[in-house]
């Protein structure tokens, strides 16, 4: 299973709207038949920026659209437990992130699944997180 990050989901609408293949598209293709999910904290994050939007109606269509054909992995049982390990190794280690990249993360994690992003850099601190760069 491949999560994928906010930071690809909004590259691969751009690629999009611009009508070329990009980094993100190109990884998507070379996904081939592996299972797609964004996490739940990935559609807040896009919805959040729909909100913020210059032009949201238009942009609410685009994560509609995306959104339909890319099922949205909702947290389990085990989810608030190994977010809390992850905070805590993290926070004693001095490697903090931001709440949503770990919540993206901790998804990743209790799914046993890679994560492909743009923004490797940060979630390269998370232990036991396989990242999927583009």
């Amino acid at each position: 299973m491949i999560h994928l990050d906010t930071s690809f989901v909004i590259d691969l609408l751009r690629e999009s709207a611009r009508g070329r293949k990009g980094p993100a598209s190109t990884l998507l293709t070379a996904l081939g038949t592996e299972e797609i999910v964004v996490s739940l904290h990935v559609a807040c994050e896009l919805f959040a920026g729909v909100e913020l939007s210059r032009t949201p109606v238009r942009e609410r269509e685009s994560v509609n659209r995306l959104c339909a054909g890319i099922p949205v992995f909702l947290p389990g049982g085990e989810f608030p437990r190994i977010y809390g390990k992850l905070l805590l190794g993290l926070s004693r280690a001095g490697q903090r992130i931001s709440t949503m990249d770990l919540l993206i993360a901790t998804a990743c994690i209790e799914s046993d699944a890679r994560l492909a992003t743009r923004n490797a850099k940060d979630f390269a601190r998370v232990p036991g997180l396989e990242i999927l760069e583009y």
